[in-house]
């Protein structure tokens, strides 16, 4: 039984093919790529920069809680917040 490696060599040059193609053929130089953030992105993104000192200080708390092993789950809470997703 004969083993070797051109399944691996093809799927190379398959790879590599397909980035050739990406390249812009007048200046042989490749393409960049880009993100765009719509509006709505941005305004959540610059409502999260400005949250207020009571919502910081609460999630220190929590991550303190937490680490410590103090931090409790009220089980009547998550059921009542999961519920209308098991129903549907």
């Amino acid at each position: 039984m004969k083993i070797n490696d051109t399944q691996r060599i093809g799927a190379y040059r398959t790879y590599q093919q397909q980035t050739d193609a990406r390249a812009n053929p007048l200046s042989g130089k490749r393409r960049k790529d880009e993100v765009q953030f719509s509006a709505e992105a941005m305004e959540l993104l610059g409502s999260q920069r400005a949250e207020d000192p009571n919502r910081s200080q609460r999630i220190d708390s929590l991550k303190n809680e937490v680490a410590s092993g103090t931090y409790h789950v009220d089980s009547g809470k998550l059921a009542e917040k999961l519920l209308p997703f098991v129903r549907e």
